[in-house]
């Protein structure tokens, strides 16, 4: 998913009449050869870049509340004031433009620089170490210093890359299409301008929440004032025999993915253990590269027990034409060198295998330190573990969530991003509430599922348009209590939804 800035619509240092904006709907125009929206809100106009700084998503199809605006894509969340990303995916802000009305005409004149570096807080760690270099653990080092924060952050990861785009893995950068370099979050020179310390390719042994120290595998010791645990997740482990050959892969890093692509060099059939979304995403991703895909899943139809049975089918009927083989139903109970059998008779030949049946959160060291846990680390609202000064984000962290009333955790990169916004601002004293609705999107071919909310334990849907046109949504329920919202093809909708799940949460704060 990605797109250029298109150099259409009126040009904005011409002049628009006011009365042609309408409240709240983006206009989109330009400003000499630049893309750029305006938006007429909170009865002022303002004049920003079109394209949101994530992957380009058009912003003028994206939803305006206040003086706020969010990408139709991907969710992320922009100040129209001053440009600013406010909220995850999206981490650089949008160009903007003084604007000038006269003459019942509104005009766009010079750029306004960036805004200047946020003051130091007034109350900050005097260091802070981030156990955890992926989604949850860039956007926490990202907001400490855009909230200007000047201490010392030492960033510690079991991973030896730097920071990158996780959900690529599986799409884009699987299939082949996008390229290595479009995958880190941010150049090597940001972090040394920055001056986040990275420490890659290492383990944390030990957590000493009392003493605040960590200790590194070899010995040594980091100290702490503040701490993020940010450790994620791990691939569940298929326990039949073959599951650990040389022909099996799952899918995680960087690293995974290109023995993946390695693989698929020079073979002709694959077989995917798992229908879930990765297991579909890597599908779809090495049907583009030429495979012949067979994927093999317990269920009779793929993901219905999340997006339920119509556009689950939809999706089945996605893959189906494009050429996916679907063995449902069905487990796989050995792999082979040449394939696997499965446990309704027969053998299934495949040069290599990919598992994606689930992932588990690293909770290691959380437990060893004493932390409380319960199928996750449990935090507060404001994402506090049970010890003072140490918090946690992204997939190990399970938090009271209001659209639930429950404790919930959620494997999703978004939620982990936002997680580690908040994390890193309530180091700052800001007592920032994690009320943000989950989110994801998963990619099949041309088509994408976009999902607000949590419903895990969902006992009546409602569906609305028909999925094989492209475009529907589907509302979960609990009882009486509306839980998540899945659609396809319908953006703004998504937008809205999540909208009215953050309005209910803030009824219920």
């Amino acid at each position: 998913m990605s797109g250029n800035e298109q150099e259409t619509g009126p040009d904005f240092a011409q002049g628009v009449a006011l009365d042609v904006l309408e409240p709240g709907a983006p206009l989109r125009g330009r400003v000499a050869d630049r893309a750029a929206i305006m938006v007429r809100s909170c009865g002022e106009v303002f004049i920003v870049g079109a394209a949101c700084s994530h992957y380009h998503g058009p912003l003028d199809e994206g939803l305006v509340v206040g003086d706020t605006i969010r990408c139709p894509w991907h969710h992320a969340c922009f100040s129209l004031r001053s440009g600013e990303a406010l909220r995850a995916p999206a981490f650089d802000a949008l160009p903007r433009w003084r604007v000038e009305q006269a003459d019942g005409k509104i005009y766009a004149r010079e750029r306004i620089k960036s805004a200047e570096a946020k003051p130091a807080p007034a109350r900050a760690p005097r260091s802070v170490a981030i156990v955890g270099a992926g989604a949850a653990g860039f956007a926490a080092a990202q907001a400490l210093r855009t909230e200007g924060y000047d201490g010392v952050i030492e960033m510690i990861g079991v991973d030896p890359a730097q920071p990158y785009d996780r959900p690529n893995l599986s799409k884009d950068y699987l299939a082949g299409t996008a390229q290595p370099e479009w995958l880190p979050l941010r150049d090597p020179a940001w972090y040394r301008e920055n001056g986040v310390l990275l420490r890659l390719g290492r383990k944390v042994e030990s957590l000493d929440v009392a003493a605040k120290r960590l200790t590194l595998e070899g010995g040594e010791a980091v100290s702490f004032d503040a701490l993020l645990l940010a450790t994620g997740a791990e691939p569940v482990r298929l326990p039949i025999p073959g599951a650990d050959g040389p022909n099996v892969h799952y899918l995680r890093s960087i690293a995974d993915a290109d023995r993946i692509i390695a693989a698929s060099a020079g073979a002709k059939r694959v077989a995917v253990i798992g229908a879930s979304f990765i297991g579909l995403e890597v599908a779809a991703s090495l049907r583009g590269r030429g495979l012949e895909v067979h994927v093999v899943a317990p269920e009779a139809v793929p993901m219905a027990r999340i997006l339920g049975p119509e556009l689950g089918a939809h999706v089945r009927q996605l893959h189906e034409a494009r050429g996916v083989v679907f063995h449902l139903e069905d487990t796989a109970m050995r792999i082979g060198e040449g394939g696997l059998s499965l446990e309704k008779g027969g053998a299934l030949a495949a040069d290599f295998v990919v598992i994606g049946v689930g992932v588990r959160p690293n909770l290691a060291l959380a437990e060893a330190a004493g932390l409380a846990t319960d199928k996750g680390v449990l935090v507060d609202e404001y994402l506090m573990t049970s010890a003072p000064d140490v918090y946690a984000a992204g997939d190990i962290a399970r938090w009271p969530d209001k659209i639930t009333g429950e404790n919930i955790r959620v494997e999703h990169w978004v939620v982990a991003e936002r997680q580690g916004q908040t994390a890193a601002r309530n180091m700052l004293g800001r007592k920032e509430r994690f009320d943000a609705a989950p989110f994801f999107w998963s990619q099949h071919y041309d088509q994408v599922v976009c999902y607000v909310g949590h419903a895990p334990g969902w006992d009546r849907h409602e569906v609305s348009g028909d999925p094989a046109s492209g475009a529907c949504t589907v509302v979960y329920y609990k009882g009486d209590r509306k839980l998540a919202v899945a659609t396809l093809g319908r953006d703004l909708e998504s937008l809205k939804a999540e909208e009215a799940f953050e309005k209910a949460m803030g009824a219920l704060a």
